[in-house]
């Protein structure tokens, strides 16, 4: 019966001498029972990380005398490693000293990688709660929006992989949230990581992750993006500043679907949507060589181009009633029209930083603003005042 139990039983004497192991044990490992009898170093097979901890559980195991458990990651005989929930109990004479430990290993590894994905989904989202663009909807009836509200709607179902352009402050990500919000993958991690934001030494580690001593400073072992996003959407906001290098890891990804931690040799399968996103012109760093041509024609499956705010001003009315809406109840403040002139004003302002210009413009003037009617200073706006 112990041949066949889908559990690896071991037999071990009071001082840990190796009697017995079953045929699924010797198995995993890749040894028979003689050649298990003969190890020198039992940790061997355990994950090096894992070490440390299960020699404190044998020797705590040891001098207490009582059943107790551990889990911990055992290497299989083609070198990878599963997690098990190791169980020890002692098996007494009659005068209760321990003549026999037997252990049996259940494997738990399914049961780590969904506690391990709802960890990572958690982290991701912990993250995103805090970015005010959690609570903004792409507002807007003009005929320009709508041709972009269109193509959100038709690649979303889809694990097509998204470019979006687009001038800085038109909503870039808003609109990656869109796809999201509307894809098979909703009720799954969005992770959005900023290209230009983290210095260059560091973006491999933030996308890919790091194994424990890969590089100085690191103490431990890292999740990347592209594992908090798994099996959800992976945001890659201002693409155009990765550095080469890491042009060629991310090509990997989206033509193999897998990559490797920085300092690691294992392969991670990624089951990640990655949109990305840029303001630069693509043909302009082409040709100075600063991002690669494979890589945009891996990331060009479907464009998405948003229009400046400047050529959709008819929005502009919504956008700021909008806005005016939001921070007045944050503020407290009953604002019930727009004066006229301050209407007038910002439709017929250019909007160089877009909608989040305008955004910045309007949540100033509420905090300022001290009657029922909002109205801006001229001043503010370059070249109005």
């Amino acid at each position: 019966m112990l041949e066949f139990t889908p559990q690896l039983v071991r037999v071990f004497g009071p001082d840990h001498e190796r009697i017995y192991a079953n045929r699924i044990g010797l198995d995993y490992l890749g040894v028979s029972l003689e050649e298990w009898r003969q190890i020198s170093d039992m940790y061997r097979f355990v994950h090096p990380d894992d070490g440390d901890r299960m020699r404190a559980f044998f020797d705590r195991a040891r001098t207490i005398g009582d059943a107790c458990e551990l889990e911990v990651r055992l290497r299989k005989a083609d070198g990878g490693y599963r997690w098990f929930l190791v169980r020890y109990n002692p098996v007494r004479d009659h005068k209760g000293q321990v003549m026999r430990w037997h252990v049996a290993g259940t494997d738990i590894e399914d049961r780590k990688q969904a506690e391990e994905r709802l960890q990572r989904e958690n982290v991701a989202l912990r993250e995103e709660i805090d970015k005010n663009s959690m609570s903004e909807e792409i507002v807007g009836a003009s005929p320009a929006l709508q041709a972009v509200l269109s193509r959100i709607s038709k690649v979303a179902p889809s694990d097509s992989t998204v470019l979006i352009t687009g001038e800085t402050g038109t909503g870039k990500e808003l609109v990656a949230r869109a796809i999201h919000r509307r894809s098979n993958r909703a009720s799954r991690a969005f992770v959005s990581v900023n290209c230009s934001a983290i210095p260059r030494d560091l973006i491999a580690s933030e996308l890919f992750g790091h194994e424990k001593g890969a590089f100085t400073g690191a103490t431990q072992q890292r999740l990347g993006r592209f594992e908090l996003a798994n099996g959800g959407t992976l945001l890659l906001d201002e693409v155009g500043e990765l550095p080469p290098e890491t042009q060629i890891a991310l090509l990997r990804v989206l033509q193999e679907h897998e990559f490797e931690r920085v300092g690691g040799t294992r392969p991670i399968r990624a089951d990640v949507r990655v949109i990305a996103a840029t303001n630069r012109n693509r043909q302009a760093a082409i040709s100075a060589g600063s991002f690669r041509s494979d890589l945009l024609y891996r990331l060009h499956v479907f464009p998405i181009a948003i229009p400046p705010l400047r050529e959709r001003k008819e929005d502009i009315p919504l956008l700021v009633e909008y806005f005016i809406d939001r921070y007045a109840r944050k503020a407290g403040k009953n604002i019930r029209r727009v004066n006229k002139r301050t209407l007038e004003l910002l439709q017929s302002y250019p909007w160089p930083g877009n909608i989040r210009e305008l955004q910045n413009v309007i949540e100033r003037s509420v905090i300022l603003c001290e009657t029922e009617t909002f109205s801006i200073e001229e001043s503010w706006l370059p070249g109005q005042g």
